[in-house]
């Protein structure tokens, strides 16, 4: 029984020196001779550094750490093209490689890595064989450039993903040779690849279905059977599977071995989502009251991965304004992926929606579906037809309207980030035809366009400069035979900020105000990345509404300014805007605005 207790004891203690904080440990890197980059990059790579600003590290964490970073300090000179260094971490004077770990100290007091760099090593020789037909092997890996063990990798890997897409799937290196010259400080680098026959895809080999019919998830996957491989059309099938939302992990993965006739199967492991999901949400405005919305969401309806969406949207409830009222909407969404064509979807929808707005109230009932098709993964366009009937009260007094509606979008999305775009373009254009059914109800078209345009500045373009154009028009048809909501307003968080929301339409001479059949919106922004996560901007937006179709004549101008700052999150920006208007007769000294991401 002592026996035992006292094993317990001298085991406690053991334990306490062995595990004790070690806050008061100092670690040091020497790096005589090496240039500010390679330092750079062995700090980064130190985790002795890292484990001495940890406040919770132990004494063995230090001790682990320090063994450790042999290995990824060798590394990290490799990786920089420098392989005669030496190494050298001392604690409290002993070398680490000798300092056994059931051994080890009690506390400790400093750890010194010393690194010799030595020379930086040029390729003398950096060749591939064989190459495939079109070559992508980097700039970096030829003789005379620094021979940097990440360009080696990256040479293979470029050199095995070209011999993939001459649909030689199972190429692989067959043999690596690299010779270092210490004294010339020269490294000779030689990759052989054994590129394997060309295939052809095979036959689609359904592990697990994830619920979806087989032969929907063949019609998903559209597998070009008898083709040859190519690794992007894979790449599109699986992010095909992955768009519908119906599962919750989906993998194709090529078989190990090709069939004898030339051919490699491709097998598909599918897990289910779960089925449905429900959602809800509010707002809360000083001005605008509170909003409440909820959605039901069904992630394959018929077995087939179709979705159908239910949700409903209350605003406006104890608004504050004088001429806001209630709004709501009620929506139905039925999508089935893949038909017609693999990159095609089709749906259906239903919407009654009223909207009580400062000009207008309008009810409205639209039925209707459509079909859109991704041409790559940077253009989409969309296409359908929809009946709508209009009930509307405004300045033009109490009607009903019927409307058959041809809506057509093209979207070309070239931006880097669609949350926080630093570089590229975006292009969005709607065209929808449409025709009276009964009279007063007009025909003609409505045309939109939002052009947005992003150049980043300086190191890591920490610097951007944002644009953006909004172009709309009515055309043939009254502003008195369209619904209220197809004319143009302006003023507002995605119009003119400063200015009060839809607060710029066209003036009737009773003073009131309906929508225009133009609109022309110009935003210009600077935003500048300034310390940790914050960033701040400067923007000004200008618009005009006009009540005549693509006509500057018959109109009104109002812009607004304003400053901002913007605060990183994993899920993209936030950003807090404060705008003042520059004309116009705002009745307001000034307006702000919170949401995610950039304001375009």
């Amino acid at each position: 029984m002592f026996a035992t207790q006292l094993k317990r004891f001298l085991f406690g203690i053991w334990c306490a020196l062995v595990f004790a904080p070690a806050h008061a440990a100092d670690v040091f890197l020497l790096t005589p001779g090496a240039p500010d980059s390679l330092e750079k990059a062995l700090r980064s790579a130190s985790l002795s550094l890292s484990q001495a600003e940890n406040e919770e590290a132990q004494t063995q964490d230090l001790l682990s750490a320090a063994r450790a970073d042999y290995a990824r300090l060798i590394s990290a000179l490799y990786e920089n093209g420098y392989y005669s260094g030496s190494i050298n971490i001392k604690i409290d004077g002993r070398e680490a490689a000798d300092v056994s770990p059931v051994q080890a100290p009690s506390s400790i007091a400093n750890i010194v890595i010393q690194v010799q760099p030595g020379p930086r090593f040029n390729f003398s020789r950096a060749t591939i064989e064989p190459r495939a037909p079109t070559s992508s092997v980097p700039e970096a890996y030829a003789a005379g450039q620094p021979a940097r063990s990440t360009v080696i990798t990256q040479a293979a890997r470029a050199a095995i993903s070209d011999w993939r897409d001459a649909s030689h799937a199972k190429a692989e290196i067959s043999a690596q040779r690299l010779v270092a010259n210490h004294p010339s400080a020269v490294l000779s680098a030689e990759i052989l690849i054994d590129p394997g026959p060309p295939l052809r895809f095979g036959e689609l080999r359904i592990e697990r279905d994830g619920g979806v019919r087989p032969s929907r998830v063949q019609e998903i996957v559209a597998l070009p059977t008898g083709e040859p491989f190519s690794p992007e059309e894979l790449k599109d099938a699986n992010d095909r599977l992955r768009r519908t939302g119906t599962f919750s992990s989906a993998i194709l993965a090529e078989a190990e071995t090709p069939s004898p006739d030339g051919t490699l199967d491709i097998i598909a492991t599918l897990e289910p989502a779960k089925l449905r999901r429900i959602g809800f949400g509010g707002e809360i405005e000083s001005l605008e009251g509170v909003s409440l919305n909820a959605f039901w969401l069904h992630r394959n309806l018929l077995g087939g991965g179709e979705r159908l969406r239910v949700e409903g949207e209350i605003s406006g409830i104890g608004s504050t304004e004088t001429d806001d009222g209630i709004d709501y909407r009620l929506q139905v969404r039925y999508e089935r992926p893949s038909t017609f064509t693999p990159e095609t979807d089709l749906f259906l929808s239903a919407r009654v929606e009223r909207n009580d707005e400062p000009d207008f109230v309008e009810t409205f009932a639209r039925v209707g579906g459509g079909v859109i098709h991704r041409f790559s993964d940077t253009l989409i366009g969309e296409a359908g037809a929809a009946y709508q009937y209009s009930d509307i009260d405004d300045a033009l007094g109490t009607r009903t309207l019927q409307h058959l509606f041809f809506p057509s979008r093209l979207t070309w999305d070239l931006r880097d980030d669609p949350l926080d775009p630093r570089q590229g373009s975006f292009i969005n254009v709607d065209l929808t035809p449409f025709i009276g059914l009964e009279s007063g109800s007009d025909s003609g078209a409505r045309l939109f366009a939002d052009l947005r345009g992003y150049r980043g500045l300086g190191e890591n373009r920490r610097v951007v400069l944002a644009g953006r154009a909004q172009i709309g028009s009515i055309l043939e048809a009254s502003a008195a035979g369209v619904p209220s909501s197809l004319l143009f307003f302006a003023g507002g968080a995605g119009t003119v900020r400063g200015q009060p929301f839809q607060d710029l339409g066209v003036e009737l001479p009773n003073g009131e105000q309906i929508g225009g059949r133009t609109f022309l919106g110009f935003s210009g922004e600077v935003r500048a990345d300034v310390a940790g996560n914050f960033g701040v901007v400067g923007f000004i937006d200008t618009g005009f509404v006009g009540a005549d179709s693509f006509s500057t004549d018959n109109g009104d101008w109002i812009s607004g300014a304003g400053a901002g700052v913007r605060y990183q999150t994993g899920l993209g920006p936030i950003r807090f805007d404060v705008a003042v208007p520059i004309d116009g007769d705002s009745s307001r000294a000034f307006e702000f605005y919170i949401g995610i991401g950039q304001a375009f």
